[in-house]
């Protein structure tokens, strides 16, 4: 079965530990991963090597869910995450590969997200809308510069 890949590049006015920690953080990732009408639950995650996490978005408006999880295969603190993706359900088959990668800026951080494998059932620019919303609220959850 055919796959596609998306490619989204984005710097933020974060710097690179609190980019790198939203991607890590089960709290971080049910706040800015879920697209536009769509609620997240983490189920787990350990966020190391051979590591895996198990991750459900919600529907709103019809309440249902679909459920996603993999293995973390490279983890370099500040600078890059890959790891591995796969749906639960059964039309949506195969394993897709994720590589986050980070770099400091002047004013930031450069990010570069890559998601490679995604099933061809699922429309590469319905990938890039999805992801282009969370990365929207992402920018909003790393630039927030609150004291204290």
């Amino acid at each position: 079965m055919p796959t596609n890949t998306v490619r989204l590049h984005r710097v933020l006015r974060a710097p690179p530990e609190r980019v790198y920690r939203a991607f890590l953080d089960a709290d971080a990732m049910v706040k800015w991963l879920p697209p536009a009408g769509f609620t997240g639950k983490v189920h787990h995650l350990d966020a190391r090597v051979g590591g895996s996490y198990k991750m459900s978005f919600k529907n709103f408006g019809t309440g249902q869910s679909h459920s996603f999880g993999g293995t973390y295969l490279e983890l370099i603190p500040h600078e890059r995450i890959v790891h591995s993706d796969t749906f639960d359900d059964p039309n949506l088959a195969g394993e897709m590969h994720t590589t986050v990668s980070l770099a400091p800026v002047d004013c930031g951080t450069e990010l570069n997200v890559a998601q490679e494998g995604i099933p061809g059932t699922i429309p590469p620019e319905a990938c890039y809308l999805g992801w282009q919303e969370s990365l929207a609220l992402l920018a909003q959850l790393v630039e927030a510069d609150i004291p204290g």
